[in-house]
């Protein structure tokens, strides 16, 4: 999507992505979602589009971008919802705050007991012991969503090993890295913006 500004400001701090950058952003969010980010961009609702910000990438429709060009560079802190941020060294990281998009459309989940939810909304992996469920033929390190029982999404990580594997663990062996979880909301409540 193309965007029009007429903020001088706002185009050179809100701007879209560049090739390397789309890239970078595409293929970690397909380990998650898979060929379904078509969907994020193309809904029968309203267009949306995806912008880079001081580094964090935001989701944003095009009316509110539209509308986000009469703030002064300086004052806007985002716009939309934050998917992630560029690393230093041009590595693209999810947040948390992309969660409810990538509950949505994610492909592969897992489900953790009531007696391992604490653990992983402290930002401990998932072991065996505490897997409830798995999508069945989860490949080994592919991007999950972590759903509780009750399917209330917690968060989201890479699995250790494939379905048919996890079934032959030990009960300590991890099933799940922890990439990242709704606690990051009070943990790192400074960084989140």
């Amino acid at each position: 999507f193309e965007i029009h500004c007429w903020s001088s400001s706002l185009i050179i701090r809100m701007r879209p992505l560049t090739e390397e950058e789309t890239k970078a952003f595409f293929e970690k969010l397909s380990k998650y979602i898979g060929r379904n980010i078509r969907l994020l961009i193309e809904r029968p609702d309203e267009d949306y589009c995806f912008r880079l910000h001081n580094d964090r990438v935001y989701y944003v429709s095009e009316k509110i971008m539209r509308r986000g060009t009469s703030v002064g560079r300086e004052e806007l802190l985002g716009l939309g919802t934050c998917f992630g941020k560029f690393t230093k060294t041009g590595k693209f990281r999810l947040h948390i705050t992309c969660l409810d998009y990538l509950a949505q459309y994610a492909k592969y989940k897992v489900w953790v007991k009531p007696s391992s939810e604490m653990s992983f909304l402290y930002g401990n992996n998932v072991l065996k012991a505490g897997l409830g469920r798995i999508t069945e033929n989860t490949p080994q390190y592919q991007g999950v969503l972590v759903y509780n029982m009750a399917d209330i999404p917690l968060g989201f990580g890479v699995t250790a090993h494939t379905t048919q594997d996890c079934r032959k663990l030990d009960p300590t062996a991890i099933v799940c890295f922890h990439q990242a979880d709704v606690g990051e909301y009070l943990r790192d409540e400074e960084h989140m913006c």
